[in-house]
């Protein structure tokens, strides 16, 4: 009984690794839950045993160059270079599901807790900004790009 125990710990540890490890080194276009339009280009690095988010490029001419809106050390930096999503783990027990998370908005200034489920085929990822309970949020859809 205890050596099947600690088998099953072992595989829900594998599974949470397996899960990280889907989205580290993916890079994903943002679309613009308003507007519908990409925006930028956001890379995942698995840092410290969560997910984060670095901004590799702009795609909308209009999007935010700094973040002018952002306080303290991120004030008027270049939105280029900035890390955006912070501490995304995978659900333990629910593929493709993701949480504890947090996200940056460089046009607000303002920082949502996040949450997301990647598609079964990998190429979408559906994030949830909110504040306080994830009914007052936003969506949002990532495409994954190759």
């Amino acid at each position: 009984m205890r050596r099947f125990i600690l088998m099953s710990l072992m595989m829900a540890v594998s599974a949470a690794d397996f899960a990280a490890d889907q989205l580290n080194g993916t890079t994903w276009k943002t679309i613009d839950d308003k507007t519908g339009k990409p925006r930028a280009i956001v890379k995942f690095t698995e840092q410290n045993g969560s997910l984060a988010g670095t901004v590799q490029n702009l795609v909308d001419k209009d999007a935010t160059r700094v973040c002018a809106n952002c306080s303290g050390s991120l004030k008027n930096k270049p939105v280029i270079g900035m890390t955006i999503v912070h501490g995304l783990k995978p659900v333990s027990g629910v593929r493709n599901s993701y949480d504890y998370g947090s996200i940056l908005d460089p046009k607000t200034g303002k920082t949502y807790k996040l949450k997301g489920t990647l598609s079964d085929d990998g190429k979408v990822f559906n994030l949830r900004g909110y504040l306080g309970v994830s009914l007052l949020g936003r969506n949002q859809t990532w495409q994954r790009v190759e």
